[in-house]
């Protein structure tokens, strides 16, 4: 990996790229949606803050443990611009998607639990199918696995 001095404020794409573990094409995206920013030279080069690093290590982290980019943009946004992400905001932010993580492991332990009764179906057309009709949501409706959608009829432009 190669080290970068100390002097040496911003970063370069290719340097955030090496340091980071990231593809550029992945440095560009996050900067498209608002998760890392860069100025530009009067080259129109793109320069990143020293502080890019650990936002992007933020990113990858956060992203690993399933948390949306749409959520993760907001958390940073929480933070002073070129100010790198300390523990303590992990901290905080982790905490605020604890929830939702538990949530999630809930669900995944229910779909585990129940996707050997599918196996044995193979057409997801059970009465009750955990899969495509969590928790029997539209049991009361009707059974089967497809909610249907009411069909309008299309109006007639001859009439």
């Amino acid at each position: 990996m190669p080290q970068i001095p100390e002097k040496i404020h911003e970063l370069t794409v290719g340097q955030l790229a090496a340091r980071s573990g990231v593809a550029v094409s992945a440095l560009h995206f996050y900067e498209a949606k608002g998760l890392i920013s860069s100025r530009r030279t009067s080259g129109n080069q793109r320069r990143y803050h020293r502080d890019a690093l650990r936002r992007v290590a933020f990113v990858r982290a956060a992203q690993r443990v399933g948390i949306p980019l749409a959520t993760i943009r907001e958390a940073l946004a929480e933070l002073p611009e070129e100010r790198t992400p300390t523990r303590e905001d992990w901290a905080r932010l982790s905490q605020a998607w604890r929830s939702e993580l538990d949530e999630r492991i809930s669900q995944l332990n229910r779909l585990r639990d129940h996707l050997t009764d599918c196996i044995g179906c193979g057409c997801l057309s059970l009465d009750t199918c955990v899969l495509s009709n969590p928790d029997d949501a539209f049991g009361q409706k009707s059974s089967g696995s497809r909610l249907l959608v009411p069909h309008k009829p299309t109006p007639n432009p001859s009439k």
